[in-house]
């Protein structure tokens, strides 16, 4: 019995095939392109990722074909907050929209002030990283792109889509929308509205642990799989990442810097604290929830200034300390 691992993530989509004992028997990752055709715009092509799962699964696969056809698992984590929009005959509208783009913070405020109790609902500030502005975005800018839209889904759930033909989304990678009504871990019909958005656009909820779906024949007798395989809810990258670490009690905490830096703390209870920016999302097991405050820009940061200074990212600890601190200039993300 073997279980396969999959990850997209903004600069690569990864893949890995484990045995029931979490030991480790072959890897892969697949490089993803971000477009961003206008200031404060990110955006990646859904088909995209779709291909680069498709390609890193064949790795694996290729790798260890006979603990592949064993394969009786999948989960699925992902990087939150992106809009991948489907027509009613489950065509892509448009490229997904980031977490990363901020083009629609005139619309946070927007939404603030047509639903005054958002923040008692989400338990979040609205912001231009989440993704009904973003919708609301759409609707201003590309009415005839929203009003096409029949589904709205985050990253991972897209390829959730297209891996089981079932419209499937986690509690955690939820909270990152603010359509989730954190508190009682289901979609807030206040919030969805105020976007002209309803439940029928929306994916069935699950917990993050629990089986969501099956994998489709089709793909099962093209992998050579010789038995059922179940997904499970999944979860944000965050929070897969979290319990990858243990952090999954109240009290418990994990600090990551990636392409965004994220400090988590595991709560057992739903505790807002919009008012300080934190983000108060549910966890991916049932009854845990946690808090999180995110920069948008830590290793990018290092990405940047590696190519202003021409130096490897990891010779830059050492480029640092030649530094005369009193005439060094001051570097603010």
């Amino acid at each position: 019995m073997t279980f396969l691992g999959i990850d997209l993530g903004t600069s690569e989509v990864k893949v890995i095939l484990t045995d029931d004992a979490s030991t480790t028997l072959a890897t892969s990752g697949v490089r993803l392109e971000v477009a961003q055709p206008h200031p404060h715009w990110s955006e990646q092509s859904p088909q995209a990722w779709w291909q680069a799962t498709l390609d890193a699964v064949a790795a694996v696969r290729g790798a260890n074909p006979a603990a592949f056809a064993a394969l009786r698992g999948i989960g699925l984590s992902g990087q939150m907050h992106g809009a991948t929009l489907l027509d009613a005959h489950r065509n892509v509208l448009r490229p997904a929209i980031l977490w990363n783009d901020t083009r629609a913070f005139a619309e946070c405020a927007e939404l603030e002030a047509s639903v005054p109790e958002s923040r008692d609902i989400t338990g979040n500030l609205a912001m231009p990283g989440f993704t009904a502005p973003k919708l609301l975005w759409l609707a201003k800018h590309e009415p005839d792109i929203f009003r096409a839209a029949a589904k709205v889904l985050l990253p991972k759930d897209y390829l959730a889509w297209r891996l089981t033909g079932e419209f499937e989304s986690d509690m955690s990678d939820a909270s990152g929308t603010l359509w989730l009504d954190v508190a009682k871990r289901d979609w807030s019909d206040r919030m969805l509205a105020a976007t002209g958005l309803s439940r029928a656009h929306m994916p069935r909820l699950v917990e993050g642990s629990a089986p969501a779906a099956q994998l489709s024949d089709t793909l099962r007798r093209e992998w050579g799989i010789d038995g059922p395989v179940a997904l499970c809810g999944g979860a944000g990258d965050n929070a897969a990442s979290a319990i990858g670490m243990g952090v999954a009690e109240a009290g418990s905490a994990v600090l990551s810097l990636g392409t965004s830096g994220v400090l988590f703390a595991g709560t057992d209870r739903f505790a807002p604290n919009p008012g300080q920016g934190v983000h108060a999302f549910c966890h991916c097991l049932p009854e845990r929830w946690h808090q999180m405050s995110v920069i948008l820009s830590a290793a990018s940061s290092l990405g940047w200034l590696s190519k202003v200074v021409g130096r490897a990212v990891g010779s830059l600890p050492e480029l640092a300390g030649t530094a005369n601190p009193a005439g060094a200039p001051i570097f603010l993300p």
